[in-house]
């Protein structure tokens, strides 16, 4: 257990360390480390996992840490896995709001970050594609798709209320769903 332990910190303080924008961005790195290399969980376990730490409060990174670390090895693989993934960003802004504002008006750093949003960009949008290959593809799934994309580009709605929004309307999708399955069933 204790190795289980160790390993489980390792690789979370790597995708902790290496990945830069947050959770949608680490997404597919934590994907290939936690499916891929260890084979911790499946395909279905991550979107799972993605889905319970984007609706529950805290930052998706640590939620999704947690989650995957409770599932590999219960109460201390969430704990030591949600370390692993905090404890790089820790660092590196403590150390840097030593010398941020010495740092901040240098044209290199602004350079810098604009290269590394543009990158973080590429990351996330990696994430939507592999994630959405996963998906089940119905008409329902689609309406809420495009319905909460036009709502969030074009409306001040907050993304947190779309969010919400679009969850209730799955919920009601699929209780409306199973009601008519048991009704045809009983037929």
């Amino acid at each position: 257990m204790q190795n289980r332990l160790i390993e489980l910190f390792v690789s979370f303080l790597k995708i902790g360390a290496f990945t830069f924008g947050g959770g949608y961005a680490m997404m597919p790195i934590m994907h290939k480390e936690v499916v891929e290399k260890k084979q911790w969980a499946s395909d279905d376990d991550i979107l799972k996992i993605l889905v319970i730490s984007e609706s529950t409060p805290g930052v998706l990174a640590v939620n999704s840490a947690t989650f995957i670390g409770y599932k590999i090895a219960g109460f201390w693989g969430s704990v030591v896995a949600t370390l692993g993934v905090v404890l790089p960003s820790f660092i590196v802004i403590s150390i840097l709001s030593l010398f941020i504002l010495e740092f901040k008006e240098l044209l290199i750093v602004s350079y810098l970050f604009q290269g590394i949003r543009a990158g973080v960009s590429v990351l996330i949008l990696n994430a939507v594609f592999k994630l959405g290959k996963k998906m089940k593809r119905h008409w329902f799934t689609y309406a809420i798709l495009v319905g909460s994309l036009l709502l969030a580009l074009l409306t001040n709605f907050s993304v947190i209320y779309v969010l919400l929004f679009s969850a209730l309307l799955g919920i009601i999708y699929g209780i409306v769903v199973t009601r008519k399955q048991e009704v045809t069933q009983h037929d």
